[in-house]
């Protein structure tokens, strides 16, 4: 495997990783339920999209 014969500079390595970022994802309020969801994507609390019912959510069975 090759080795670099000269050392890369810290403005260097610098310049390279400026691009590193955290990407905060754009969230949205689902106009149906009202709950944070991503754009372009089912509801997950409601399963709705683009105003028709896409997954249809199962209720929890209490405990007896």
């Amino acid at each position: 495997m090759p080795l670099p014969k000269r050392r890369h500079s810290k403005a260097r390595q610098a310049k390279r990783r400026a691009n590193w970022k955290m990407v905060v994802p754009n969230v949205i309020e689902c106009p149906r339920c009202h709950d944070p969801r991503l754009p372009h994507h089912v509801c997950p609390s409601c399963g709705f999209y683009n105003n028709r019912l896409v997954i249809e959510k199962k209720e929890k069975a209490k405990a007896e």
